[in-house]
């Protein structure tokens, strides 16, 4: 491909350039051919061993559209390459791909399009001026003069003018006559920016993973150990951003002089030789790279069955060298860790969760906005086309708002260069951006799953099955929210500290490096590569300050994180038939109804009334009585098994501690009579918890007999699965308990009103959503005759029996602030 006309490059500066790059690829492919090794042999351990991500989000993700689907379609006027304003027909696909097309027709019909723009590393500005400072800044005017006014490139035709900034290529230039049209254009070009930009490096292939490798310790070879900010688009892109960046002092050192005229005219004629010079670049790495690719790929096709054969002892390898390492690195790694990082992880979070915080909490106003407002507009009528039509729409042309919450970090986390120099901003930013955009995705498409399965059984009644839906997706928004923000600071901290510490050692201990790879066997020098074990003990060491420094944060209310949402053991539902949810709710969570109360019991329940918001939680006492049919997998297999209460109507096998505590008269035992008239002892209770983030011990209350007595003698084989302090402070935490008249036609016995699970939509997490799994029962109705006025101390007397579940709870509780 030949220069543009208009630029300064003749034949001679033309096989400069390819010399150039052709040695920049010469330097690049013995990095690439190691780590492609590397990350072979890595794929294949993880594929031996089974590797499997684990189930870090609640909420549903979509399977990904066709490429060919169209997001968007309007038409606006264009600054084509005549140099003129042209009426187009803006296509974005699937892909994130910009088509302009000739005119409507012209689509309909087929017709290629005239022209695909690649947004990859774009700035969207709306206003001239803001247009014509930065590309007065990205113009190295050698003279120096100052003119007395700035000439627009290019004059608009319009009021509303939409201007794209790329680097290395020619810009491009729109223009509406209607802001909402200019608003939904603007939203779906940034968003074609951030996919473009992040869509190749978050890939986990193994070949991208080994190219993203390459770059890194190539450019470390050349002392740049920071983030950098080029690191975007595809890896043809990307290695040419890395040519340029080193091949463009010297073209303005030696053509910039002989630009003649006025400023717009040199600028002109600079940028568009620039274009030039990416142009032959990209075309040169493009075919060079391939070949080195096939090249790679090729060789690790003949080592497959040596990592096969050998992977035991290559894995011994990497570790022997890594202990040998260790004894290096640790001591002054640790040392300036604490001295130089550590201090200031917590300040640098700070900066980094308020406007991530913020941005993620506008999603989730936005989405239970979105959804209100469904709820309302399709009150009947199942899952329509319109109805998915509207779900579609959801968020699309307002999460611009919210992404302007995050948009701020590029200013605050300037302050970050002169201390660890960090500039690479725009990463972070479009990183969270893009989780905000698949987050509410997600939610959308769950909303959208749980009507589906839920209106299958209830048909008639979409109005009150959505509003749960909406609860629950809502309730599933706050924790996958907590999870992907704790994410993105993780990654944040580590991506602004982490090259501070490399440079550091670097002197000390990149030189001796070398040393160590006497200790790899020969036969897997390809796999064992002694700079990846060092940056790996590195990142090890910092990841730990880390993690310590977010789990500090999560501990502290305000930040509306979750403890640790790793030790949750609950996974998405796609029917509201289940009444499993998120075991934890943030703040923002909309209440759910409360459990009602006679008016004979609320006197000494109003006693303990709490202001704060409280969450009804069903709790269930498992019988021998109970089939195991209805009871999880989970259950069935845990070795912590409930602790069942023995039913009189069946004896059951239990330990000599706990005949001793159950063998009391058949008067003092607990018993509802079933629908079919069945006596058992199985009972389900709410209990209200004054502390939406902290698991309710199991509590079952007796109704009749000598509960003095009985308390008394099971005191000593009964525990309560609780955070801290004894059963009277759990007790407190008891605020109601829904009552209902008995039943007329069995006198005294107290009746089970039976309630759909989808009644019960609150909160459960551990043990609770286990437990959830055969919930039956919701409601129950207490006998009038015990109804004392004792207040407290009647309450208290009811309790007859604690459900210890360790494996489940306790993990939970310890990790209550």
């Amino acid at each position: 491909m030949g220069a543009s006309s208009s630029s300064l490059l003749d034949e001679s500066k033309i096989n400069y350039i390819r010399g150039r790059t052709e040695a920049e690829l010469k330097n690049f492919s013995p990095h690439y051919r190691r780590q492609s090794c590397v990350a072979f042999f890595c794929h294949l351990k993880d594929e031996v061993e089974q590797h499997r991500a684990a189930q870090s989000q609640l909420l549903k993700q979509k399977v990904p559209p066709e490429a060919s689907e169209v997001l968007y379609k309007d038409s606006m006027l264009y600054f084509d390459d005549n140099r003129k304003w042209r009426e187009r027909l803006v296509v974005v696909r699937a892909d994130y791909s910009l088509e302009l097309h000739d005119s409507q027709e012209s689509y309909t019909k087929g017709t290629p399009a005239r022209h695909k723009l690649l947004p990859t590393g774009g700035a969207v500005l709306t206003s001239e001026e803001k247009y014509t400072a930065v590309v007065d800044k990205d113009f190295p005017d050698p003279n120096g003069c100052k003119e007395e006014a700035s000439v627009a490139m290019v004059v608009v035709p319009g009021p509303l003018p939409v201007y794209l900034r790329l680097p290395y290529r020619r810009d491009s230039y729109f223009c509406f006559h209607q802001e909402e049209k200019r608003a939904r254009f603007v939203s779906i070009l940034n968003d074609c920016i951030r996919h473009h930009n992040q869509d190749f490096v978050k890939s986990t292939a193994h070949e991208v993973q080994a190219f993203l490798k390459a770059i890194h310790f190539y450019r470390q070879e050349k002392g740049h150990y920071e983030s950098w900010d080029m690191l975007v688009g595809t890896d043809t892109q990307v290695l040419a951003n890395l040519v340029l960046e080193d091949l463009l002092p010297s073209l303005q050192t030696e053509l910039l002089p002989k630009l003649k005229g006025k400023k717009p005219e040199r600028k002109r004629v600079w940028f568009a030789t620039v274009e030039a010079t990416y142009e032959l670049v990209h075309e040169q790495l493009r075919e060079g790279l391939e070949s080195l690719k096939t090249e790679c790929i090729n060789a690790s096709k003949q080592q497959e069955a040596l990592i096969r054969s050998d992977m035991d002892q290559i894995i011994n390898s990497q570790t022997f060298v890594e202990t040998k390492l260790q004894a290096l690195v640790s001591d002054p790694a640790m040392k300036y860790c604490s001295e130089s990082v550590s201090p200031y992880l917590t300040s640098i979070l700070e900066e980094l969760m308020g406007p991530v915080s913020a941005g993620f909490q506008a999603v989730r106003q936005l989405l239970e906005d979105e959804l209100t407002r469904i709820c309302k507009d399709f009150p009947q009528g199942g899952v329509t086309e319109e109805l998915q039509t509207a779900l579609q729409q959801v968020g699309r042309d307002r999460m611009e708002d919210c992404y302007q919450h995050v948009n701020v970090l590029k200013e605050q986390l300037q302050e970050l260069r002169n201390r660890f120099k960090f500039s690479n901003s725009s990463r972070v930013v479009h990183c969270t951006q893009g989780q905000m955009q698949q987050l509410m995705e997600n939610a959308v498409y769950t909303f959208e799953l749980l009507l589906q399965s839920a209106l299958k059984d209830k048909p008639d009644k979409q109005a009150s099955v959505m509003e749960k839906a909406k609860l629950r997706v809502l309730k599933q928004f706050d924790y996958d929210s907590s999870t992907v923000r704790k994410k993105i600071f993780q990654e944040a901290l580590v991506d602004i500290t982490l090259p501070a510490i490399k440079r550091s050692l670097a002197p000390a201990c990149k030189t001796e490096l070398q040393n160590f790879e006497q200790f790899v066997f020969a036969d897997y020098t390809n796999f064992v590569q002694v700079e990846n074990i060092y940056e790996n003990i590195l990142l090890n060491l910092l990841n730990n300050e880390v993690n310590k420094v977010v789990k500090e944060a999560a501990s502290l209310k305000k930040n509306n994180l979750f403890a640790d949402s790793t030790d949750l053991q609950c996974v998405s539902q796609s029917s509201l038939a289940d009444s499993r949810t998120p075991p934890l709710s943030a703040p923002s969570s909309p209440p759910p109804v409360q459990a009602s109360v006679t008016p004979s019991r609320q006197p000494e329940l109003m006693i303990h009334q709490i202001s704060q918001q409280t969450t009804v939680i069903p709790v269930l006492k498992i019988t021998p009585e109970t089939p195991q049919a209805d009871l999880p997998p989970t259950l069935l297999n845990s070795s912590s098994s409930l602790i069942p209460e023995v039913s009189s109507s069946e004896p059951a096998n239990v330990s000599p501690a706990e005949e001793s505590s159950s063998s009391q008269p058949e008067s003092t035992s607990s018993k509802v009579k079933d629908e079919d008239g069945s006596v058992s002892s199985d009972r389900a209770v709410y209990l209200n918890s004054t502390n939406t983030e902290s698991p309710v011990p199991f509590v079952d209350a007796s109704e009749n007999g000598n509960v003095e007595e009985e308390a008394s003698s099971s005191q000593s084989e009964t525990k309560c699965v609780q955070p801290d302090g004894p059963v009277e402070e759990t007790v407190e935490k008891i605020v109601s308990v829904e009552a209902a008249p008995s039943s007329e036609e069995d006198g005294n016995d107290t009746q089970v009103s039976p309630v759909s699970p989808l009644d019960c939509d609150v909160p459960v997490g551990g043990a609770v959503a286990l437990a959830a799994d055969v919930v039956e029962k919701c409601s129950v109705s207490a006998d009038p005759e015990e109804e004392s006025a004792d207040g407290v101390q009647s309450i208290r007397d009811l309790i007859m029996e604690v459900i210890e579940v360790e494996e489940t709870v306790r993990p939970c509780a310890e990790n209550l602030p």
